[in-house]
């Protein structure tokens, strides 16, 4: 009974948008090997190997196996064995005391019990073929949760680096100012200077002080957010550091793809797995409406003495049949019937939604890769300019044509140009971890 599952009608382009380069990783490779960093692959391996959150999903999967098991135990006889001794005493005044009758008796039985309920209707199959859709539902959570945590130790690495680079442009921020400082202080000891210049240059060496505690926290921050992805002890948390190198690439782009790769995202199937589940129900509530046939029966021994319990004459044995067919119910099977029709149209409307949010989130993707890419060449172009203009402001100043004061602007400028290069760096680094896993973690058809 009920409908066979049909994928709904789907308007999808022929293509993926393409992203305008061409090296993908091999399909035998894993997505964030584009990065190519042993210590990235590393992490991810930890945080696959002992993520909390992964292992919950990997529990809730072999929960759903055992419950398929179950439904699926539905479909096939039920036998089990009974055994059991009763000794009892009758009383000498009750009305129908007869005399010469033993006051106690025993009584030994031992029997196999069997039940079967015909499947005539398919009600157990397609229970099993709803229970073991959900089955793959939940395997497919397990896989979402599982990419999450790929792209996001991926993206707290990249976010770590990026701090790692910010640290170390203003520790040499530090030095210069630490330099141009105790240069001016000289200078202004022989009188050669004025101390409006002296104090300018302190200024600025203070500012340079402070701009490292905000960069240390955040690092410090973003090592344990790491710890927590990777799931770590609460000790190795606190005291251990998260290993890295600093040979992260900017990674190129895969060329147009066929969009029925999107239909294999971990949210997709999910969607897809509840609506087989959801048109399985149907069935089940249209079984309802027709008879029900069950078969029982037993095979055993019966005898007051124990060891005449598996003589022939002991012998003892039990078959009924049984049919029921449903009357009246004051509506209900009418009522789960459009409960199993209605939960099906919304599974289709959720399946439709998932699908169209993937294509969503894969052309919003590629259109901030572009544009970050875009913003990291500019922001690069800039910093060797700033370079350039820095050191012609030196050169400019130790010639007496400009002040301290133009110097110092070069030298803020500079610092703002690299902390913002960095920042677009990490952008363009974090926006194809956002593609692939907008792809849902594939780097080709096939893998």
């Amino acid at each position: 009974m009920g409908p066979d599952y049909q994928r709904p009608a789907l308007d999808l382009p022929p293509s993926l948008p393409a992203a305008g380069l061409v090296a993908a990783p091999s399909a035998a490779l894993p997505w964030w090997s584009v990065y190519q960093d042993p210590a990235l692959d590393k992490l991810i391996a930890e945080a696959l190997a002992h993520n909390t959150d992964l292992s919950i999903a990997a529990a809730r999967v072999t929960e759903a196996e055992a419950q398929f098991g179950i439904t699926r135990a539905d479909q096939f006889p039920s036998l089990y064995a009974t055994a059991g001794r009763v000794r009892s005493r009758s009383s000498q005044d009750a009305p129908n005391f007869q005399p010469g009758i033993p006051l106690e008796s025993t009584s030994n039985k031992a029997a196999l019990n069997l039940s079967f309920d015909l499947d005539f209707w398919g009600k157990y199959r397609r229970a099993s073929e709803a229970a073991r859709a959900e089955l793959m539902a939940v395997e497919a959570n397990r896989d979402a949760v599982r990419l999450a945590l790929e792209s996001g130790v991926a993206q707290g690495y990249i976010a770590l680096l990026a701090l790692d680079a910010q640290l170390s442009t203003a520790q040499l921020a530090l030095l210069r100012a630490k330099e141009q400082f105790e240069m001016q202080k000289v200078r202004f000891n022989a009188g050669v200077s004025s101390e409006f210049e002296f104090r300018q240059r302190e200024a600025e060496y203070d500012a340079a002080l402070a701009q490292l505690p905000p960069v240390e926290a955040a690092r410090a921050k973003q090592e344990r957010a790491l710890a927590i992805l990777l799931g770590r002890s609460p000790r190795a948390v606190i005291g251990d550091k998260i290993e890295r190198t600093s040979t992260l690439t900017a990674p190129q782009l895969p060329a147009g793809m066929p969009s029925e790769l999107l239909l294999n995202r971990p949210d997709v199937r999910k969607a897809e797995q509840e609506l087989i589940a959801a048109n399985a129900r149907i069935g089940v509530a249209r079984a309802a409406y027709f008879p029900s046939i069950s078969l029982t029966g037993f095979l055993g021994s019966e005898s007051t003495a124990l060891h005449n319990l598996f003589s022939g004459p002991a012998r003892t044995w039990r078959f009924a049949g049984d049919l029921t067919e449903p009357i009246w119910g004051a509506g209900r099977l009418n009522a789960q019937a459009d409960i199993a029709n209605a939960r099906n149209e919304q599974a289709v409307q959720a399946y439709r939604a998932a699908v169209a949010n993937a294509f969503r989130e894969v052309a919003d993707a590629l259109a901030e890769h572009a544009k970050a890419r875009n913003v990291a060449e500019a922001e690069a172009h800039r910093v060797a300019s700033l370079t350039k203009a820095w050191k012609l402001a030196i050169l400019r100043y130790d010639n007496g044509v400009a002040s301290q004061l133009d110097v110092i602007d070069t030298e803020r400028g500079l610092l703002q140009g690299e902390f913002d290069r960095i920042a677009a760096e990490r952008d363009l680094r974090l926006s194809v971890a956002d593609l692939y896993h907008a792809l849902g973690g594939k780097t080709a058809p096939g893998n």
